[in-house]
């Protein structure tokens, strides 16, 4: 019966938190402190703490303990919207750091994407984003050259990259079709986006599309699984 109980501890730590008893960057009890109180063994209150840690409510730190993680940011994958836009929403202050602009040969994968033949000049840009300077995503956007001449000498850091394709460009963009699906982080994700390597990331890949149904770009991001959820509207 032992193992169900684990279903109970973690109900309980959950709800603490939702009601305020434990806030952001809080100490809970230890381990030893909630198989006292819980009469469990140690692996049955590991198996509690680990879920809420994999599931973003909790962190640990190294020979500390375990902490109450701040919440999770929300974004609706109803809307096409940029990241800037996204923070903008929530209050928080955006940043980008461009790790990446260059001119490439497009490759068979991203030639599909974005219905070009493959070896067409496209503009690769590779970004780390940050809200309130603190890293969220790693986002990387491939874009036919063709569509936005010069773009690979403007200044991509400070501001939206759909408002320039909008405002810029006059690039009306309309949809997108994404993918969302679960990833682990690798070294080089993981140094950048602060996190340890194979801890759980957000991947959302897919095609942006302009207003006459022209692909226009093909967008891949990382999101921190622990800082990230995501809200899906669906209508019938």
């Amino acid at each position: 019966m032992e193992s169900k109980l684990y279903l109970r501890i973690k109900d309980w730590l959950r709800g603490a938190i939702e009601k305020g008893e434990y806030r952001p960057g809080d100490r809970i009890p230890s381990e030893h402190e909630l198989m006292k109180r819980f009469g469990v063994s140690r692996a049955t209150i590991r198996q509690a703490i680990s879920e809420l840690v994999l599931e973003g409510w909790l962190y640990r730190v190294q020979g500390s303990g375990t902490y109450v993680a701040r919440p999770k940011y929300r974004q609706t994958l109803s809307r096409l919207t940029s990241f800037t836009e996204d923070m903008q929403l929530l209050g928080l202050t955006p940043r980008s750091r461009l790790l990446l602009c260059q001119v490439e040969g497009a490759d068979e994968k991203i030639a599909a994407a974005l219905d070009i033949p493959p070896g067409e000049e496209v503009v690769r840009i590779e970004r780390l984003r940050f809200a309130d300077e603190e890293p969220m995503a790693l986002n990387t956007s491939v874009i036919p050259r063709r569509l936005v001449p010069g773009l690979e000498e403007m200044d991509l850091e400070t501001g939206s990259l759909y408002e320039i394709l909008e405002v810029r460009y006059g690039l009306i963009l309309s949809r997108a079709e994404q993918t969302l699906e679960p990833a682990l982080a690798d070294p080089y994700a993981a140094e950048l986006l602060g996190v340890r390597v194979g801890a759980p990331l957000l991947l959302v890949e897919g095609v942006v599309y302009l207003k006459n149904g022209t692909p226009l770009e093909w967008v891949r991001i990382l999101y921190r699984g622990d800082r990230y959820k995501f809200h899906i509207v669906a209508v019938r």
